[in-house]
């Protein structure tokens, strides 16, 4: 019987907003909205970067991948969530599902690296700014971020073999709107406790490791931009900091929420209204953020604009 209820199970339902009744339909707009501005505003921040040789450096090559990253973040799992807003019946079929926590793990594992090693740019910047060329150089861009890619879809990796051999026969409908860790390793049928102790341990590794790394750059840079005996160059110092650390508080802080607890304490709907900031509004943060508080990206755009322009006539 136990084998012939895990045949059964071909694909999950995604109960996420089948309980908001007529609100789904207000709720597609908003967010198809929300992600036709983030497409928007992460291509133009992309296409800025590479038409604009003043930001052809090293900060602005990582923020090019992260806006790339969180992209194709948005692709693996808005469409899909705008889709099921849609249906009565929303469905994932059990290899699609496996995919999607694939890429989502790896591609948000990626950007947590790729956010630390920002941080360790702007260390070298600002607290080695002689040697600061020498430092970080293309070579070394390239290689942290390939570095980013690999370790994050390793962790993706070891991610989804823990989730996926789990046998799922009790049930197949997933307490939320896309395939997350924890809404389906619950499913499983079999004690998945040293799992779960497994996948937490990766959590804190892909999470808090970094964020104490650049929570001790940034004590080498507040100390380094205090000695700045000029005030400007103190502000401007931390204009450079700011943005950064304003994607760093919220990237760390709403990921840090859903994934640094024990599953016994998943919480459905607070967890799911942090799982939307985090997977919705946060891609959207990134480019706003660098764009709004960045003088340099905002002269930038302003001379492309100019450039590409059609000619006035008179």
């Amino acid at each position: 019987m136990k084998r012939q209820n895990q045949s059964m199970i071909t694909e999950f339902i995604l109960i996420g907003f089948s309980n908001l009744g007529d609100l789904q339909i207000l709720l597609f707009f908003v967010f198809l909205l929300v992600y036709l501005t983030t497409l928007m505003a992460n291509t133009t921040i992309m296409t800025v970067i590479c038409l604009d040789r003043t930001l052809h450096t090293p900060m602005y090559f990582f923020l090019f991948v992260l806006s790339c990253s969180e992209t194709c973040y948005t692709l693996v799992i808005v469409p899909n969530m705008l889709t099921n807003l849609l249906s009565t019946s929303p469905t994932i079929s059990v290899p699609a599902c496996a995919a999607q926590l694939y890429f989502f793990v790896g591609l948000a594992c990626t950007n947590c690296f790729l956010i630390a090693v920002m941080g360790y740019d702007r260390y070298a910047a600002i607290c080695n700014p002689l040697n600061y060329t020498l430092i970080v150089n293309r070579a070394t861009c390239t290689q942290l971020v390939l570095a980013s890619s690999f370790c994050g879809f390793l962790v993706s990796v070891v991610v989804n073999i823990l989730v996926f051999s789990v046998p799922f026969c009790a049930s197949n409908r997933i307490n939320n709107f896309f395939c997350d860790i924890s809404p389906v390793i619950k499913l499983g049928c079999t004690d998945t406790n040293l799992k779960e102790m497994v996948i937490f341990f990766f959590s804190i590794l892909v999470l808090l490791v970094p964020f104490v790394l650049i929570f001790t750059s940034y004590v080498f840079i507040v100390s380094t931009i205090l000695k700045i005996s000029s005030v400007e160059g103190q502000r401007k110092a931390f204009a450079t900091c700011a943005s950064h650390l304003t994607v760093v508080i919220v990237h760390y802080g709403c990921a840090s929420f859903i994934y640094l607890r024990p599953t016994s304490l998943y919480s459905s709907d607070k967890d799911r209204l942090v799982a939307v900031t985090y997977m919705v509004i946060t891609p959207l943060l990134n480019p706003l953020v660098y764009t709004l508080r960045n003088k340099e990206v905002k002269t930038a755009l302003r001379r492309v604009l100019s450039r590409y322009s059609p000619p006035k006539t008179v």
